[in-house]
């Protein structure tokens, strides 16, 4: 019985770990990515770039921000994010529709 298999499986754990968030961000460039931000906003868009800050350049953006009235939607064209207003991140993600 090879252990060879299970050597690549353990070796393949180890390298997703050391992966550093910038270059895990990297990755997403040209994927739909769902970003919350603090507040009661939350953005979802194709990331198109980002620099050392984690300020992103977003095509085909939807925008939901969640007020005591009610949800707001806001579909805009391309923006720039301000990286310091960034909760959390999910590559592939989007808001449920509640």
């Amino acid at each position: 019985m090879s252990t060879a298999p299970q050597k690549d499986k353990k070796e393949s754990k180890t390298n997703m770990s050391q992966l550093l968030p910038l270059e895990l961000i990297d990755k997403c460039i040209g994927s739909k990515i769902w970003i919350v931000m603090k507040g009661d906003k939350e953005i979802v868009g194709t990331l198109r770039g980002f620099d050392a800050y984690v300020n992103m350049v977003l095509d085909d953006v939807v925008e939901y921000d969640f007020a005591p009235e009610g949800k707001k939607v806001t579909k805009l064209e391309s923006i720039l994010l301000n990286g310091n207003n960034v909760s959390i991140m999910v590559p592939g993600g989007k808001p449920s529709e509640e």
